[in-house]
């Protein structure tokens, strides 16, 4: 029976000699839950999107509008834009005619517009524009409901000047002052306070309508979107902040706000749920698909198959070169299949934008390949490949987009995230699917992709050129 206590010490022994399996048993785990904790915001005592850019165009000269752009600022989620900033760096005001080419250029994807007409004077309510890019459905539900919350907030006191301006409408300014004057007096009696501050606080429009969206008890989950349609079930970890005013003053309010509703970019997309989601899963699986083949490279290796070319004029160079090229046709079929398994299945748009599909494929593919490159020329044997593959393809993925809106991790976490191949990636698959964009207008986000491909090959390389292949 001595003989398996022995035995066990050994594989001990060995275990630990290995430094790539204890950094994959342990190591790596540690690192992997550390960032996903950031990721999902488990560090933050208040989770939810953050730095979500959001246009603000207010044209109307009410103080309660403006009262509605200081609440967006006050939003958490929100990083609202009021200016334009000009060619000589200085900045003016925005207007609504700057939204739609800001949009569909990406400076922004969500803006609100509050017209001049802002209490309506035809009718009893209030009038509302939001513009959208909707390119991520959590997202765009999620600011929905954080733009409900601020606008049935701040409702009350437009809504009341809009009932002031229809009853002056009607009455005229004597029988308008005289009604306001009695109303002001009578309130005075019965509840004490004085009849001329009373007076001012009516024709404000603060008539008491504020405390419909005070519930008595606890708000009903039950979430009503912008456009009264029943929304889905709230998402884990939404902030509590990001809910909509209880659905019965959502009812109420819907009927006397009139909110424009326009969706600037991908309107006319074939199945945008999964437009949206399969670039994100194909690139993933693209780098975990370049990971394999890194292993395959030190199983040539280790059978002498490297020594022998290397013995023929052909030069370490060459030999991670052609590995790249077979890298890119590997990925190019592979990202090719995914994106026609999603026209089979989910009725994706594919033909109709093919050779921008196929450049943005290429490039993407080119630099997953490189990835896959550099962790040959890094990693001493295939077991520390793997771990080290794991570890960076998981981090790109979540910290890129390709898991969740990027918006819902903290700022710092989003800036690391755009400097990932996933995310630039992902971004070349929306500008084609969704935003349909020429073939010149994906020129910077190539040249982007192209950018990682030649500055990670040229690490690869070096590191190749340093490293034994002759042990």
């Amino acid at each position: 029976m001595a003989v398996i206590p022995t035995l066990v010490r050994k594989d001990i022994a060995n275990f630990l000699r290995n430094r790539a399996a204890v950094s994959l048993t342990f190591v790596v785990p540690i690192v992997l839950i550390y960032i996903f904790g950031w990721v999902f915001g488990l560090n933050q005592k208040d989770t939810g999107p953050t730095g979500i850019r959001l246009a603000v165009v207010n044209a109307s000269p009410n103080p309660a509008a403006q009262k509605l752009v200081d609440a967006l600022r006050a939003e958490k989620a929100f990083r609202v834009v009021t200016t334009f900033d000009n060619p000589d760096r200085t900045t003016r005001p925005l207007t609504e005619a700057d939204l739609r080419p800001l949009i569909r250029d990406g400076r922004f994807r969500f803006a609100v517009v509050i017209p001049a007409d802002v209490v309506r004077t035809d009718d009893i309510g209030l009038h509302l524009q939001i513009l959208s890019d909707p390119r991520n459905d959590i997202e765009a539900q999620t600011v929905n409901g954080l733009l409900q919350k601020a606008i049935f907030s701040n409702v009350p006191e437009l809504l009341g000047q809009s009932l002031q301006a229809r009853a002056k409408q009607f009455l005229g300014d004597g029988r308008f002052n005289q009604f306001n004057r009695g109303i002001a007096n009578s309130v005075a009696t019965a509840f004490g306070g004085d009849p001329a501050q009373i007076q001012r606080t009516i024709e404000s429009g603060s008539l008491g309508l504020d405390r419909i969206t005070r519930p008595a008890k606890p708000a009903d989950p039950t979430l009503r979107r912008l456009d009264n349609a029943p929304a889905a079930a709230p998402t884990p970890g939404t902030p509590a902040a990001a809910k909509p005013v209880p659905a019965t003053a959502a009812d109420f309010f819907s009927r006397l706000v009139k909110i424009d509703q326009e969706q600037v970019v991908g309107k006319n997309v074939q199945s945008p749920a999964a437009t949206r989601l399969v670039g994100g899963w194909a690139i993933m699986f693209l780098l975990f698909a370049v990971s394999g083949g890194a292993a395959a490279f030190f199983d040539e290796e280790n059978a002498g198959v490297f020594q022998r070319i290397l013995s023929a004029p052909v030069s370490r160079a060459q030999l991670l070169w052609s590995r790249f090229l077979y890298g890119v046709l590997l990925g190019l079929v592979q990202l090719l299949t995914m994106f026609l398994a999603g026209h089979l299945m989910y009725g994706i748009d594919v033909f109709g934008h093919l050779g921008n599909l196929i450049a943005v494929s290429v490039f993407a593919a080119a630099a997953c390949s490189s990835f896959g490159m550099l962790i040959a020329a890094l990693a001493p044997n295939a077991t520390a490949a793997s771990g080290l593959s794991t570890l960076l393809v998981m981090v790109m993925s979540a910290t890129g987009g390709a898991w969740f809106p990027m918006s819902f991790m903290p700022e710092f976490m989003q800036t690391i995230g755009k400097f990932t191949l996933v995310y630039w990636s992902m971004e070349g698959f929306q500008q084609v699917l969704w935003a349909e964009r020429s073939f010149v207008e994906l020129l910077p986000i190539l040249g982007i992709l192209a950018g990682i491909t030649l500055a990670v090959m040229t690490v690869a390389i070096w590191r190749l050129n340093k490293k034994s292949i002759f042990a």
